[in-house]
């Protein structure tokens, strides 16, 4: 071999080995997303009594959490579709379950779609669409091909054994009605055990690659029903259960549609069955922050903590007796609320919390944001990379939730509610069907509506005048809500 070649073959070697260094340095920032299902902010760093979640808490300790932060629509399928297209539901046009948005809007990139286009290894695991729970677990559900190169869905004892074991006020109901169980078996046998094995196997192989991984992770509990290992129900004596009290003078002041939400199987509850949901829903939590602090010790252990950005979040809020009402569909506080924390990478303001309001559907732009991806340049949400930055950042100042009414005939009218830090306000079809306001300072249960009073004239003046401004943001350019297409799919493990 000649000098010159030798010399070639050295600067070579030093370019490579400085290109190296240079690419580790600078590489690609990571999306660790973690989504429960119908989980309210029954946690410890949200300040719950009871509730045990030690790994939530520790995730909040190490970032920003998000004091009122509300999903766009308390339903699974409009509300996943809305905060992963970044769009409102008047956008996707997905007003209800089974649907995708590429029955209305097949062109829109989603958010996971535009990482995977833009060089990421996009993985799910579990629910990030919508699911039939808990009749899909085990299948992709209504869930979007284009989103993911990997789908990984596993099934466990809760879905392929337990079943027949599981107590429902309706008989071969579970997913949509009050369900429980009290497994006998171990977490790593129930489905959300199992994701979180599958979780670490992906990380350990995104360790070991140089393509930044957007990892989806969608835990299925607390959704009903509320399966979780017998060991976690012990932790909530069910005599310790707390009941909603004074429901039937709460209600005196509420327009029908607020109620509308209410089901008929929920008049079979006394008591005791209340305090066997609650305990339930409890032990599912519980389960569920298990698994979530399995993941979280995975991206510790194998040293990818410091360079991705970690999402904490759920789908929309949950009733526990509050108003009278179970489960989600309705305008209040603890149907909208949804728990929200975020991690940067280098979080400079670890532990803070910010209070202004937002929503689920700025989740697509800050996350983009943080990675330096190209977002869609129709997305409607606001970027919460200044508030991640400085907690007092106001932004947009208030967040909207919305809900359909069906009446008869095939008739629907829409609700809507703005939370601002201090007021909620709802108007029911542009208050024809009524309106509501809570003050927060004062009534953070929503047991007085203050809408007929005098004394607040000014301030219904000024939230109406908000929500007619805001409400036309909600909407595409064309102001027409798209159209639904009837392609539709309901996929069955043990039922095809």
């Amino acid at each position: 071999m000649t000098t010159e070649r030798k010399h070639q073959l050295i600067a070579i070697t030093v370019f490579f080995a400085f290109a190296a260094t240079s690419m580790g340095d600078d590489a690609r920032t990571n999306v660790l997303f973690i989504i429960s299902d119908d989980l309210n902010t029954s946690l410890g760093c949200y300040g719950h009594p009871l509730v045990k979640s030690p790994n939530i808490d520790r995730l909040a300790a190490r970032g920003m959490r998000f004091e009122r932060a509300y999903c766009q629509y308390p339903l699974c399928g409009p509300s996943r579709n809305s905060m992963l297209t970044g769009l409102y539901p008047n956008s996707t046009g997905i007003h209800s379950n089974s649907q995708i948005f590429r029955q209305s809007i097949p062109q829109q990139y989603s958010l996971p779609q535009s990482f995977r286009l833009d060089g990421y290894f996009a993985t799910r695991i579990g629910k990030l669409f919508h699911y039939q729970v808990p009749k899909s677990i085990g299948t992709n559900g209504h869930d979007d091909p284009g989103s993911w190169e990997l789908e990984l869905n596993p099934a466990g004892c809760d879905r392929l054994i337990e079943e027949p074991e599981i107590f429902t006020l309706r008989p071969g109901n579970f997913g949509g009605t009050l369900s429980w169980y009290a497994s006998p078996r171990g977490d790593h046998e129930h489905t959300d055990g199992m994701m979180a094995a599958d979780a670490e196997w992906v990380l350990e192989r995104c360790a070991r690659e140089s393509r930044p991984f957007f990892l989806a992770v969608g835990f299925f509990r607390p959704h009903t029903p509320y399966v979780a290992p017998q060991d976690y129900f012990t932790h909530y004596p069910k005599k310790d259960m707390p009941l909603v009290q004074g429901v039937q003078d709460d209600i005196k002041d509420l327009p029908p549609d607020a109620l509308a939400s209410h089901k008929q199987e929920h008049d079979l509850l006394n008591d005791d069955l209340r305090q066997q949901a609650i305990q339930a829903y409890y032990a599912s939590i519980e389960f569920m922050d298990a698994q979530v602090g399995h993941v979280l010790d995975a991206l510790d252990r194998l040293g990818l903590a410091e360079n991705t950005a970690i999402v904490f979040t759920s789908d929309h809020g949950y009733h526990l007796g509050e108003h009278g009402l179970w489960q989600k569909m309705s305008l209040f506080e603890e149907s909208a609320r949804v728990p929200l924390i975020i991690v940067p990478p280098n979080s400079k303001n670890a532990g803070t919390v910010c209070d202004s309001p937002v929503g689920l559907v700025d989740l697509a732009p800050t996350l983009l944001e943080i990675c330096g991806v190209s977002p869609p340049d129709n997305l409607q949400g606001q970027s919460l990379v200044p508030m991640l930055e400085n907690p007092n950042e106001i932004g947009r100042g208030w967040s909207i939730t919305q809900v359909v009414r069906r009446h008869g005939r095939g008739t629907q009218t829409f609700g809507y509610s703005l939370r601002t830090p201090r007021w909620r306000y709802t108007e029911w079809d542009s208050g024809k069907r009524g309106r509501e306001l809570y003050d927060h300072k004062v009534d953070p249960l929503e047991q007085t509506n203050l809408v007929e009073l005098d004394t607040h004239a000014n301030v219904i003046t000024e939230l109406a005048k908000t929500m007619k401004d805001a409400l036309p943001t909600t909407l595409p350019k064309s102001g027409d809500i798209p159209q639904v297409s009837s392609m539709n799919w309901s996929p069955n493990l043990t039922e095809p």
